[in-house]
């Protein structure tokens, strides 16, 4: 039916060819996010961006992928000089930004709040992140960084490590990644183990899905690393946080036995999950994974207002 005019709060609203749909368009979007073109699909039109929650790559590279297709943008990024602050609800604030632009982007701090808000919402909503609920764009964005290193999606072994209980962006990757055959390979404290609902429906979808303990070997064997950092503002208590803070870290000596092609992946931001010395290795692919959020989701909103990617 095509992504033209489409809600994308979740990646379970997207099918696997409308997945690589948007995976072709971010290939033919990199020498625009690049600067190496210059396009104008998106002008005359107006993107509404509502961050009720910190943010800065995916703030940013939404407002860099419209303005680099000649589009524009407005937003609200400090909820507390919003109405939100004089107690507006979601729905009211939704209604009022469908009416200024055409597609709205929220970040919101509760999981559920994008559905919620797509059904308030007369135009499109692409949801940015609620709590820890999902964030399709990042797992978009992921599976294009994965692409790009090995030239295909199915068949990776992927490890997951860290904050799987909170973790959206791991969520919604291992759904994503279900669909194309990847076998997941589970690293985490005990406290922040995946769902066990997640699990289910993940081997519900014939995934392969195993835990570790040894977190060598399972680098060792594996083609991604994919590293979340253990989210503080998502523990309403401070020692369950402190009990957890600092369990792992990849460095240079667990990435000494790893494949050559191994790449280590990591939504940012960071704090000490992953040292300083792996961004000169040949395995550090974060910064180029952030890089290709732009091209990302320049196809995603040319294919939502347009019908069509470059």
């Amino acid at each position: 039916m095509g992504l033209k005019g489409r809600d994308v709060i979740s990646i379970r609203d997207l099918s696997r060819d409308e997945i690589e749909e948007v995976l072709k368009g971010t290939r033919r979007m990199i020498p625009y996010a690049e600067g190496t073109k210059v396009g104008d699909q998106l002008a005359g039109r107006l993107l509404m961006l509502a961050f009720l929650e910190p943010s800065t790559r995916t703030r940013l590279s939404f407002e860099t992928a419209m303005l680099r297709l000649g589009g524009k943008v407005a937003s609200i990024t400090d909820p507390a000089l919003s109405s939100v602050k004089k107690g507006e609800s979601l729905h009211d604030t939704m209604r009022m930004l469908s009416a200024y632009g055409d597609a709205i982007v929220l970040r919101h701090p509760n999981e559920g709040a994008g559905r919620l808000a797509a059904q308030a919402s007369e135009k499109p909503v692409i949801n940015a992140g609620d709590g820890a609920g999902q964030h399709p764009t990042q797992t978009l964005l992921d599976l294009a960084t994965m692409q790009e290193a090995f030239g295909t999606l199915s068949g990776l072994r992927v490890v997951l490590l860290g904050d799987l209980r909170y973790g959206r962006t791991v969520h919604s990757l291992a759904h994503a990644l279900a669909l194309f055959g990847a076998e997941l390979i589970l690293a985490s404290p005990p406290s922040l183990q995946l769902p066990e609902e997640v699990r289910e429906d993940l081997e519900h979808q014939g995934a392969t899905v195993r835990e570790v303990d040894q977190l060598h070997q399972a680098v060792r064997d594996s083609d991604v690393l994919y590293v979340t950092r253990i989210q503080r503002e998502r523990f309403a208590d401070e020692a369950e946080y402190a009990k957890v803070a600092g369990s792992y870290r990849v460095d240079a000596a667990l990435l000494s036995g790893a494949k050559q092609r191994l790449i280590v992946m990591h939504p940012l931001p960071r704090t000490t999950e992953i040292a300083p010395e792996v961004d000169g290795s040949p395995h550090a692919a974060y910064f180029r994974q952030a890089f290709l959020g732009v091209p990302t989701r320049m196809a995603l909103l040319s294919l939502i207002l347009t019908g069509k990617a470059a």
